[in-house]
């Protein structure tokens, strides 16, 4: 089910980034104008189905699909590796997610960004894998702090229903927002659930343990349920014992790669108009 252009490569986050090129092989590509692309996720649980590293590699995936569709309109990007030392407040308790504090993710984003505006880059564009609201207020202030500190174009793009969860102001020049699909079903679904479960079997079949899938039970929150989950800690662990909140059994890897594809082309198209709109 997996997309050959997608996946091939395997399963490595190295692949097609900077990581795999040589220095004058990126020195001829911010020559030619390239623009950066970072995807920025956690080492999180993800029920009994998916792989800790599931935020990653989604925007991973999702910056290489990004990285394609903007060659196609002759606008030259790279892939910077992605990060996953993020913030887990929510499913902090789980075993397996890796918490660190935002303050830290802040200054390790402005010094990847003085590195990138060092080489000769003028934009960067960021992505989340993460749903946690202070992984993504993080995010949004190393970008801040980034343009401030360094006169690099850097950018957030996310979606406009996160955006505006999120509290963030319209207009913001470091703010780029792609349309949000409306929602779907009558209960959340939000995390190790339906999207999440049905994109990585569409992405990567051999980190999902198919099997275990058909047993798990939707959990059929409101937004009562969702608002007692996003307190985080003990209140998620005895919210989701089994560390979903969804429905993963669900899930269909078609429907996943569908999700992906228009996902991809809605952040490149708002890339592509930001970088033309800056020339």
């Amino acid at each position: 089910m997996s997309d050959p252009e997608v996946t091939r490569g395997g399963y490595s986050i190295f692949h097609e980034t900077i990581a795999d090129m040589t220095y004058p092989e990126l020195e001829q590509a911010i020559a030619a104008g390239a623009v950066a692309l970072w995807g920025l996720g956690v080492i999180e649980q993800h029920g009994p189905h998916l792989p800790l590293g599931t935020d990653a590699y989604i925007p991973y995936a999702r910056l290489r699909r990004v990285r394609q569709l903007l060659g196609e309109r002759g606008v030259p990007a790279v892939a910077i590796p992605p990060f996953y030392w993020g913030v887990n407040h929510v499913t902090g308790h789980f075993t397996g997610s890796i918490h660190v504090r935002p303050e830290i993710m802040i200054e390790v984003m402005v010094d990847v960004f003085r590195s990138l505006r060092k080489d000769g880059f003028r934009h960067v564009f960021c992505v989340s894998g993460q749903g946690d609201a202070l992984h993504n207020r993080a995010l949004a202030e190393g970008v801040k702090r980034g343009r401030a500190e360094t006169g690099i174009d850097a950018c957030f793009v996310l979606g406009t229903a996160q955006a505006e969860r999120l509290g963030f102001a319209s207009g913001e020049p470091y703010l780029l927002t792609t349309p949000s699909p409306p929602p779907t079903g009558k209960y959340m679904d939000v995390h190790a659930g339906n999207w999440e479960t049905a994109v990585m079997w569409a992405l990567y079949p051999g980190t999902v343990r198919e099997p275990i899938i058909p047993t798990l039970v939707p959990t059929n929150f409101g937004p009562e349920d969702l608002a007692e989950w996003r307190k985080g800690g003990e209140h998620a662990k005895r919210k989701t014992p089994l560390g979903y909140l969804g429905d993963p059994a669900a899930a269909d890897p078609r429907a996943g790669m569908d999700a992906f594809q228009a996902e991809a082309a809605a952040i490149a198209d708002v890339i592509a108009r930001h970088v033309a709109a800056a020339h």
